[in-house]
């Protein structure tokens, strides 16, 4: 994914400290893997690199999904929604999305 930023995803972050949503949705299943956050600098890194980086809002840092895990993603595609406030990402999961092992976040049900 050696590309710009598209003019869209520049406008939507004007400010490098706005948090953007991110969707992570599996490539071939279309499952919902996890919902995270990306900064301008952590956008960037994943449209570089082809791996999913994301900001951590619990530690306060880029964080690049699967480095101490193992468990990576590798992006496929990157979509704006049509207000322009939240990202899809497309990935390769490589392993468990959760933290707990679990293939998606989205494990637990509310009856």
């Amino acid at each position: 994914m050696n590309e710009q930023l598209s003019p869209e995803i520049l406008a939507l972050l004007k400010d490098p400290n706005t948090l953007i949503p991110v969707v992570v949705q599996d490539k071939d299943s279309n499952e919902v893997l996890m919902l995270a956050y990306m900064n301008t600098q952590s956008l960037a890194i994943s449209v570089a690199t082809g791996k999913a980086t994301y900001w951590s809002r619990s530690r306060n840092e880029l964080w690049e999904k699967g480095l101490t895990s193992g468990n990576s993603q590798i992006i496929h595609s990157i979509s704006i929604d049509c207000d322009g406030d939240s990202i899809l990402l497309k990935v390769e999961q490589q392993g468990a999305a959760c933290h707990t092992g679990n293939k998606s976040c989205f494990y637990r049900t509310i009856s």
